[in-house]
């Protein structure tokens, strides 16, 4: 099965654009959106999320090879790759193992260094919600809000639930895999190999994924790469500055 992915615009260049840990292709819908009115862009729901397939590895293997045969299987020549979080992490392993695949690379408030788990609140709160019992959105909101205060993020999580043809809510997350293999998220990139075409790293000044001592560890894989950050922006930089994230984007896309 391939993965579930949406195609908007047709112009001459190709952006594959890779969602975040609990995403889906869905996230990047208006970012994809602005994008699509100079390139044609494909937004992609990675394994264990979206509408896209079940696997029983969690792994940035798995994830990087069905990005792969996607690229091939939709003959998709010379693509830019974006990637955010998770996503990002995706990208870099597609772009370090398939440099020949890639025109650019863009990766979104991550880097290649090793992250702690910190999801565990998260998917506990995921977790403990009864979908056999609740009837509604709201009552898995509230059962989620014991565990996440931020009503941003819950709703965020939430997007993932849905009613089945039977009328029963379902995760499209495949959340007991997630859970049951969470630390794979965090794995630190381990090649010898290096992308030397261009690349781009995005981060909020907000958030903590990418400091000013992981430069070295971002040249050592991605030399040529540039990084930009975005003021007043945390971890979901594109979706709190929009406008400052799309013009360095453009900015980067339009460079020979």
């Amino acid at each position: 099965m391939e993965l579930f992915h949406k195609e908007l615009g047709n112009g001459e260049k190709s952006i594959i654009i890779l969602h975040g840990l609990f995403g889906s292709s869905d996230n990047w819908q208006n970012i994809g959106k602005v994008l699509s009115e100079r390139s044609k862009v494909y937004l992609v729901d990675l394994p264990n999320h979206g509408r896209s397939l079940h696997t029983d590895n969690f792994t940035y293997e798995v994830m990087r090879e069905e990005v792969h045969k996607f690229i091939e299987q939709h003959q998709i020549e010379q693509p830019i790759l974006m990637g955010h979080s998770m996503g990002g992490k995706v990208a870099m392993h597609v772009a370090l193992e398939y440099s020949h695949l890639l025109s650019k690379l863009i990766v979104v408030d991550i880097c290649p260094k090793y992250y702690p788990v910190h999801h565990d609140r998260i998917l506990e709160g995921l977790t403990s919600i009864n979908l056999h019992t609740i009837t509604s959105r709201q009552e898995a909101d509230e059962q989620l809000a014991r565990y996440e205060r931020s009503s941003t993020v819950r709703a965020f999580l939430l997007k993932n639930l849905y009613r089945t043809e039977e009328g029963n809510f379902a995760w499209r997350l495949n959340l007991p895999v997630i859970n049951d293999q969470i630390e794979n998220v965090g794995e630190a990139i381990q090649t010898n190999n290096v992308f030397e075409r261009p690349v781009l790293f995005i981060n909020g000044a907000k958030s903590d994924y990418i400091n000013k001592e992981d430069t070295a560890l971002i040249h050592q894989f991605f030399p040529g790469a540039v990084v930009e950050t975005i003021s007043g922006a945390g971890h979901w930089v594109h979706a709190e500055k929009p406008e400052e994230f799309l013009s360095i984007i453009n900015n980067f896309i339009e460079m020979p």
